[in-house]
């Protein structure tokens, strides 16, 4: 693939602005200067350095992000920062054939929520990983303004309804974790789901964080607002999560 168009795929520009990139000297592939933009190398693994940024090819971005407190999820935010602010620009401007340029959060969480969060720029990864019909676990810690008790355990694992839906909506997991803190795994997405869940338990939010996913759980040492390329065997944990599945891999 000539360089000029890895650039383009990489979200670096336009193929004019890689090939200005190239010609101008601002990029090095394996430490070697490169001037020619169209000069063909092997994609797949390929890393090189931009006006001194260092980065490596990915066919398809997939990455986590640890959500900080304060942020939307929104590429045109009303009140807060875009988490999209915290990425770098090329992982905000790859191309995106019939889509919005970038990589796109994969289901949102609230402004005041924290943890993990899944971005990519593959459409079919995106539908699967929010589709209903295949009920990915999602663990949330709770941190609740009451003392919880087990019968709001039970209650919750049982089924509550919630004001939009006749429905009980149950918890497929819920551990008590001390006297104000939950550990609750869903399977679904409704809108502001663990704060209305809790409210009819006759409980209140505090504070949430989502700490897995499937079977990837936050890394410990991935700071609030920090991202990373998520790995190939994570990826494919990913495709087949499913509800009741434990995580493996990372330590939370």
């Amino acid at each position: 693939m000539h360089i000029e168009e890895i650039l383009y795929t990489q979200g670096f520009g336009t193929r004019r602005v890689c090939a200005g990139l190239v010609q101008q000297g601002f990029v090095t592939v394996e430490g070697q200067s490169v001037v020619d933009p169209g000069e063909d190398f092997a994609a797949g693994g390929l890393r090189f350095t931009v006006q001194g940024t260092p980065w490596e090819y990915h066919e398809k971005a997939y990455l986590m992000l640890h959500k900080p407190s304060g942020t939307e999820c929104s590429q045109k935010p009303s009140t807060y920062p875009s988490i999209y602010t915290l990425l770098p620009s090329p992982l905000r401007l790859r191309p995106n054939k019939g889509a919005v340029q970038g990589v796109q959060a994969i289901g949102r969480l609230d402004q005041d929520t924290t943890g993990l969060l899944l971005l990519t720029d593959d459409g079919q990864f995106i539908h699967r990983m929010g589709s209903p019909k295949h009920h990915v676990p999602k663990v949330y810690e709770v941190t609740t303004k009451h003392p919880v008790d087990q019968s709001q355990v039970d209650r919750l694992l049982a089924g509550v309804v919630l004001d939009d839906d006749p429905k009980p909506v149950r918890a497929a997991a819920c551990e008590l974790a001390g006297p104000l803190h939950l550990s609750l795994t869903l399977t679904e997405g409704k809108y502001h789901q663990v704060k209305r869940m809790l409210a009819a338990v006759g409980n209140r939010v505090e504070a949430l964080h989502r700490s897995r996913i499937g079977a990837l759980a936050l890394p410990a040492d991935l700071a609030p607002g920090q991202w990373r390329w998520l790995r190939a065997e994570e990826v494919d944990g990913l495709r087949t999560a499913r509800a009741g599945q434990p995580a493996v891999g990372v330590d939370r």
